[in-house]
């Protein structure tokens, strides 16, 4: 018999390729990709500033206008995926990517600067987990949470390769040469790996299940979906806002700023452990029963740092919790669509979900570190968090699909 897809493994679906190279290909750009262009900028900003003398408020606000810039191209970008694969998408966006650091590596004042950010936008928008997990859920479905969860917990390892490696480099470059040496490895390794190692058959886009809506927009105008989009964005601004806050939290509870980074460096390998246990918690919860719980323990940790002076090691014991369930909350967004609408319009309607997400990671750590003062300190900052996620876990009980759809809830 001959092989239709002599590049793809079998999937148990009986026509679908599952290309071998395509999963440690997309491990190996989401480290590189958020590494570089995400995960470098925090290291290399006190560099930036000083050499330049740009104010920071100025040079952060082109990082969070990168990522503004970011989620609603995302939303194009889902839709292009679903119709043509990623394989275009993807390396293009490597390319804007690597042409992105140069501006700023040469940039002469902000304006371009800037621009070398915006570009990075439509890079991030072309190349992070969004389309890589539109990727990997049409290539692997229906087993594509197994997937997901081997990539993200790649993605997880960008911070811990590439802070140190920027760290280094800096320590013996300016910041405009490391920039260009970080240019260069996105390129090496991004670009022919979405080139090359994404080109396996783009499988047909599958019919609607029975109990989905048929077209995007059905399931766009429901109030299940905007339900669920409120949730996931009020979680992910309480997730953004406790990130950046941890360390001062910390630090005016008399804690050393050494201890408090080590907390929050532990919160995030807790992330990396919540993320394998993600296959495990969705075989045996409900869709909507798993949302609102993860969402709830959101904000029960949060409660638990305001409310908790200490001992440190409690107070680390609580970070690690936080973080794994951030690391569950990663997975549940990027099997959100899947799980309740199918895979069928998956590009398009996760990127409409990312996009409020992700505008505010942009803008919870601005925001999280300036109400702070207004309310009396970072434990009453938390305890606002807390309340946040609450509004959450109500709009995720609201986001069931009616059993009568056919959908389990």
């Amino acid at each position: 018999m001959t092989n239709l897809h002599p590049r793809g493994a079998a999937t148990g679906t009986g026509d679908r390729p599952r290309p071998r190279a395509v999963l440690p290909a997309l491990c190996a750009t989401q480290i590189t990709s958020w590494g570089i262009i995400y995960y470098a900028f925090p290291v290399l900003n006190p560099a930036i500033t000083a050499d330049t003398g740009w104010p920071t408020g100025a040079t952060t606000a082109a990082f969070s206008a990168a990522l503004l810039l970011s989620a609603f191209t995302g939303i194009r970008v889902g839709r292009i995926i679903d119709h043509r694969g990623p394989r275009t998408v993807m390396t293009a966006g490597s390319i804007l990517g690597v042409t992105s650091l140069l501006i700023m590596a040469t940039a002469p004042d902000l304006p371009v600067f800037y621009a070398g950010w915006l570009l990075a936008g439509l890079a991030m928008a072309a190349t992070f987990y969004q389309p890589a997990f539109a990727a990997l859920t049409r290539w692997w479905a229906p087993n594509h949470v197994r997937a997901l969860t081997i990539v993200t917990l790649a993605g997880g390892l960008a911070s811990t390769v590439f802070a140190p490696l920027t760290a280094a480099l800096a320590d013996h470059m300016s910041w405009r040469m490391t920039y260009t040496v970080l240019a260069l490895i996105l390129a090496a390794v991004t670009i022919p790996a979405h080139a090359l190692a994404l080109k396996a058959p783009w499988p047909a886009t599958p019919p609607p299940s029975a109990h989905t809506e048929d077209s995007a927009t059905a399931v766009t105008r429901s109030r299940p979906f905007w339900m669920l989009a409120a949730a996931l964005t009020l979680s992910a601004f309480t997730v953004y806002a406790v990130i950046v806050t941890l360390v001062p939290l910390l630090i005016e509870r008399g804690y050393s700023t050494p201890q408090a980074a080590w907390a929050l460096g532990l919160g995030g390998a807790g992330q990396t452990l919540g993320r394998t246990l993600y296959t495990t918690l969705a075989a045996r919860t409900g869709v909507t029963a798993r949302t609102t719980a993860l969402i709830a323990l959101g904000g029960l940790t949060t409660a638990a740092l305001a409310l908790t002076p200490g001992p440190y090691a409690l107070l680390v014991v609580l970070s690690i919790a936080a973080g794994m369930i951030r690391g569950n909350i990663t997975l549940l967004q990027a099997t959100a669509i899947t799980d309740r609408w199918g895979t069928t319009h998956y590009g398009h309607l996760s990127g409409l979900l990312a996009a409020p997400t992700t505008t505010v990671a942009a803008i919870a750590p601005f925001a999280g570190t300036i109400i702070a003062a207004p309310l009396g300190g970072y434990p009453q900052l938390f305890i606002a968090l807390a309340a946040i996620s609450a509004v959450g876990c109500f709009a995720s009980l609201r986001s069931a699909i009616s059993k009568a759809g056919g959908n389990p809830t």
